[in-house]
């Protein structure tokens, strides 16, 4: 008898897994959603127009990616390439820079009031490059001795208004 066998894991799926297993779960992911299409309370989308208008007058954002297939976010300062490529910086051989070459990452900035709690979110998808040498429209001061940079090429960008709190409320 296997381990297995004899310790048959937490309901919803296998041991070793987080939740249910793919065969219990809705027809209906987020995979197979648009963007537009996905429940969000109180808030209305922007276009890619101002959702790039909106990352260029920040500096702060988070980038999202995985290890050992579990989600990581780290917040980090950044800068929006002329093309809406998200350029950031990190240490040469870091575990964020192993983890991102060449894979599909995403990128959060956003601001919230802290007075009437409107602000907005924006969220670029795509896959990540890293150069070590800099190229001629890196802006300057964008990374140390030492460090490489990381452009995320935006392929999908996607953003929302949160309206005051207390809008249209009793």
């Amino acid at each position: 008898m296997s381990t297995t066998d004899s310790h048959p894991g937490p309901p919803g799926g296998p041991r070793g897994t987080i939740g249910p297993s793919p065969a219990s779960r809705s027809e209906a992911t987020i995979d197979a959603m648009k963007p537009d299409q996905i429940p969000s309370a109180d808030t209305s989308p922007l276009d890619e127009r101002q959702c790039l208008r909106l990352l260029a007058a920040t500096r702060v954002g988070r980038v999202v990616y995985t290890v050992g297939a579990l989600p990581a976010v780290l917040p980090t300062r950044y800068r929006l390439d002329a093309d809406g490529s998200v350029l950031l910086s990190a240490a040469a051989g870091s575990e964020l820079v192993r983890a991102v070459s060449g894979a599909l990452v995403a990128f959060e900035a956003g601001e919230v009031s802290e007075s009437d709690g409107s602000g907005w979110s924006v969220t670029v998808l795509g896959r990540a490059d890293v150069t070590e040498a800099r190229t001629p429209h890196e802006p300057a001061g964008l990374r140390r001795p030492g460090q490489v940079c990381i452009r995320i090429h935006a392929e999908l960008v996607t953003g929302r208004l949160l309206p005051n709190a207390g809008a249209g409320r009793p």
